[in-house]
């Protein structure tokens, strides 16, 4: 216990943690509020938000997803150039030379799959739960948003291999946004660069796949999360529930 005693009064110990043994009322409340991740969570929510049959986790599978997409793609940029002439050969030398190459664009590209997924069931669980309501209409929208930039994350992506798949994938995809009525000629110029798939195209593309997406899910993501924090949780406070039940009453 003196050895135990000596490091927890060192300050190199006092330096990490700022408060003492979380057994009284003043140190609990100084773990919570000094700990960011438990800072993340609300003060107080309702107990049906916290049971694993209400959200089954679908956020957290997203974000999740997310941070594995970040660093599977990071690993891949080692080893991937955009360009016409290497972007092929690129992909077929990261499967077959470099080690564990197979293995990481499989975990990028399934996982890109999963997040669409778990995004899209998140979102349906939101709604038929009614966790869409006062006060967190502004969360529903920002979780839309976010939905839309996961699609478009997957949509640029599969560009970057420069096969015939994604080749003439993204020209279809490309072809129909430009039937939109008002800015449809633009937004296909925008993402190609040009009348038609080329080097244009493909630096557009890992542009928007690899910096402006993912920096704008980042900030997204965030916000959403400290929305649900101030918010209550996931879904109506007790003291919002309340009133209506004792009306009903």
């Amino acid at each position: 216990m003196s050895i135990l005693n000596s490091i927890t009064k060192s300050r190199v110990w006092r330096s990490f943690f700022r408060h003492g043994w979380p057994d009284n009322p003043l140190d609990r409340s100084l773990i919570m509020t000094t700990n960011v991740f438990f800072h993340l969570h609300p003060v107080k929510v309702n107990l049906k938000s916290i049971k694993a049959t209400y959200s089954l986790g679908l956020g957290i599978l997203t974000v999740a997803s997310f941070i594995s997409l970040a660093l599977t793609g990071i690993m891949l940029m080692f080893y991937y150039v955009p360009s016409v002439e290497r972007a092929f050969p690129d992909i077929v030398a990261l499967q077959n030379s470099v080690p564990f190459g197979q293995l990481f664009r499989n975990m990028h590209r399934w996982g890109a799959h999963l997040m669409v997924l778990t995004c899209v069931l998140h979102m349906a669980r939101v709604f038929y739960t009614g966790a869409y309501k006062p006060p967190r209409e502004f969360n529903w929208v920002i979780g839309v948003v976010l939905l839309i930039l996961t699609l478009g994350a997957s949509f640029t992506g599969y560009l970057l291999p420069w096969d015939q798949l994604a080749y003439w994938a993204i020209t279809v995809g490309t072809s129909i946004a430009s039937y939109e009525p008002v800015m449809g000629a633009l937004i296909k110029k925008i993402l190609l660069g040009g009348p038609e798939v080329g080097q244009a195209s493909l630096t557009r593309f890992y542009g928007l796949h690899i910096m402006v997406i993912p920096a704008l899910l980042f900030l997204l993501i965030s916000l959403h999360m400290w929305r649900v924090r101030k918010d209550g949780g996931l879904a109506a406070n007790d003291l919002d529930v309340a009133p209506a039940e004792d009306a009903q009453k």
